[in-house]
């Protein structure tokens, strides 16, 4: 396949979304499995919050650390090359955790799943800004991002059902076989973009990243990344779980229900984007004002469920469906930037997101620990914390609010 070649709908999907879209399922499902788990973990190792977030979160810090070195190499290599050798290290991390018998051994396992998997959604992005006309993107990440969802809703009700017959190192080792499958997938099935990556030297491609972090632009959207996109990671990964457990007093499985609605509204949220992202542009409601929209409603939803006002079923569900427009400002934000950079953009913004779960994710674990050390209840702490992230997330808000003054790259 040549750079002057049309290719067809079908080798489009089959060729190039298929093998992205099962990388990113797995990166999710990952994302999100702890969350479900979590209680076992806690029950076999003997772990407090801080220390559950921690080892939840190493996910997160390997996954962010990972993020310029992996813009580099995707600009360079392609995300063909990239992806694959990454998810056998996914593989390995699975097999690890499994294994693991102590906190050092499973939070190792856990960050190399991190670092395997850091590569999933960006070497997406990246293929499809090589392979789809630009007035796509915004729906094909939609689509991709769907995929994630559909992962996330894996890792919650159906889990929990499964656990019982194949327990979490079952999962795990499922998972290592997974990840070996899609990498050879994508390795061996996956044309090259003939002509698309660039070679230089490592003082170019770094010149590239200090473009990228030196832009007014990108600082423009990197609170949002780091509080809208990984504060709704750290809940939907970790925290909501506790919270629908201590504060709404719900059983695990009618808490994991919960969060299987959660996901099913992300993968709602996300299909709709998909299919309308086109038709809205086409209308005067552009990706980026379509998830200023969409966050300024997620801080609603927030601020209802932790008020505990309305259904609490529907109010999560929602959540999801409305958070799913923070993932626009990946294509908002490559169209800012040449498409030379467009690795080294979406990874680095990435990096603004991992960072934030990361921190968001241990932090909330810390504050509850230490606010549970003061005296104060389970549920008044889990309050405290979520009256924290949303005020973190409202002030992240006003910056994004003005982003339209930025024009994209034409």
């Amino acid at each position: 396949m040549t750079p002057r070649s049309a290719p067809s709908s079908t080798f489009l999907i089959s060729r190039i979304f298929l093998p992205f879209a099962l990388g990113y399922y797995l990166s999710y499902l990952m994302r999100t499995v702890n969350a479900v788990i979590s209680p076992d973990l806690t029950r076999e190792l003997g772990l407090g919050a801080a220390e559950l977030g921690l080892l939840t979160s190493m996910y997160f810090f390997t996954f962010g650390l990972a993020q310029i070195p992996v813009g580099i190499a995707l600009d360079r290599y392609g995300p063909r090359r990239v992806e694959a050798a990454l998810l056998l290290i996914t593989a390995l991390g699975g097999v690890l955790f499994a294994t693991g018998e102590s906190l050092p051994t499973l939070a190792s396992g856990r960050g190399l799943i991190g670092m395997g998997v850091s590569a999933c959604l960006m070497a997406g992005l990246k293929g499809f800004t090589l392979w789809f006309p630009r007035e796509k993107l915004a729906s094909m990440t939609g689509y991709v991002m769907s995929c994630g969802a559909l992962g996330a809703v894996t890792a919650s009700a159906p889990l929990e059902a499964a656990l019982p017959f194949i327990g979490w190192r079952g999962a795990f080792w499922l998972v290592a076989g997974l990840a070996a499958s899609i990498a050879a997938l994508i390795f061996f099935a996956m044309p090259e973009k003939d002509g698309s990556h660039p070679r230089g030297d490592l003082r170019h491609a770094l010149r590239g990243v200090r473009e990228v972090l030196s832009a007014r632009v990108f600082w423009g959207f990197a609170a949002q990344s780091a509080f809208f996109t990984g504060g709704f990671m750290a809940l939907q990964g970790l925290w909501a779980m506790p919270w629908l457990m201590e504060v709404n007093g719900y059983s695990r499985a009618l808490a994991a229900n919960h969060l299987f609605w959660l996901n099913v509204g992300m993968l709602i949220g996300q299909l709709s984007i998909g299919a309308w992202a086109m038709p809205l542009a086409a209308r005067g409601i552009p990706p980026l004002r379509l998830m200023q929209i969409g966050l300024f409603v997620s801080l609603v939803v927030e601020a209802l469920i932790i008020g505990e006002i309305g259904s609490t079923l529907v109010l999560w569900c929602v959540l999801g469906a409305v958070s799913a427009s923070g993932a626009q400002m990946y294509g908002v934000l490559s169209g800012l930037f040449p498409i030379h950079l467009t690795g080294r953009v979406t990874t680095s913004i990435n990096l603004m997101a991992f960072v934030g779960a990361f921190a968001v994710q241990w932090g909330l674990g810390g504050l509850l620990d230490g606010l549970r050390a003061s005296g104060m209840g389970n549920a008044s702490s889990l309050r405290v914390a979520f009256v924290i992230l949303l005020a973190a997330q409202v002030l992240s808000f006003i910056p994004l609010s003005r982003a339209g003054r930025y024009k994209p790259v034409s």
